[in-house]
């Protein structure tokens, strides 16, 4: 298990919000937001060691905000060069402008998951644009009786796809890594999605996890059920974005 930092940005800030409250227009609910831009937490991460976070653009292409977004992305992928993945709004043609500026990876979910199904078709292309070696897979779910669908456009929009063993082993053919937040308890600090974690396990490449943590005891619990396998992200519960959590005590519970 390893922790992986994060940067979310929205409306051109920085901030951590309730994933399931996400909206094009208004109706948001924020956690926190920060008077620092991306670059700055970017620099913390890479003077504390992490690597392997991600920052990404929880604004859609047609928004308003989305340039000022973008420019924050760019921001801290130049004050960590490959130190941190890239989302939001990736597609063949703009990858390598973000691979340019310094992201490890480029995150990819709404371009593959195409009308509700997995497009191979462009999944093929995303995968030729950067290489596999350089695609991350979001494969954000939410709970659906008992199964977790995958969810795109922003967490907004459920697919047809099941979040499952199948799924994981028939793209890992297509990516490096795979990037999960559990959108029901994402922002929410009450607890992990328990029940997504044994299906992430099975995973035959790495996958980070992120949605509910609160305490070192959800990472623990994440780290149980999981094996050891899974990694985990963390974000509203951390101090530096208004929680609780210090980064060293994650690092130190983790190692």
């Amino acid at each position: 298990m390893r922790f992986r930092p994060c940067i979310d940005i929205h409306d051109g800030r920085v901030k951590q919000i309730i994933g399931g409250s996400l909206r094009d227009t208004g109706g948001t609910d924020e956690n926190y937001v920060s008077e620092k831009d991306a670059a700055f937490y970017a620099r913390m991460y890479r003077d504390i060691g992490l690597t392997g976070g991600h920052v990404i653009s929880l604004n859609a292409a047609f928004s308003e905000y989305y340039e000022a977004s973008k420019r924050q992305v760019l921001l801290a992928l130049s004050a960590y060069p490959g130190g941190m993945m890239a989302g939001g709004g990736i597609t063949p043609d703009n990858a390598g402008e973000f691979i340019d500026a310094g992201a490890s990876h480029v995150i990819v979910t709404s371009y593959v998951f195409y009308e509700g199904r997995i497009d191979y078709d462009r999944l093929g292309r995303m995968r030729d644009a950067v290489g596999k070696e350089r695609l991350c897979l979001d494969l954000s779910c939410r709970q659906r009786g008992r199964d977790y669908i995958i969810v795109t456009d922003r967490w907004q929009r459920f697919t047809d796809e099941r979040l499952d063993s199948v799924l994981l082993e028939s793209l890992s053919d297509y990516a490096d890594e795979y990037l999960v937040h559990a959108v029901d308890v994402e922002g929410r600090q009450q607890g992990i999605e328990e029940a997504v974690v044994p299906i992430l396990k099975e995973s035959p490449i790495p996958v980070t996890y992120a949605g509910g943590v609160g305490s070192l005891g959800d990472i623990a619990k994440l780290r149980e059920l999981g094996d050891g396998k899974i990694d985990v992200t963390v974000g509203s519960a951390l101090k530096i974005f208004g929680g609780t959590m210090d980064i060293g005590e994650i690092i130190e519970c983790i190692s």
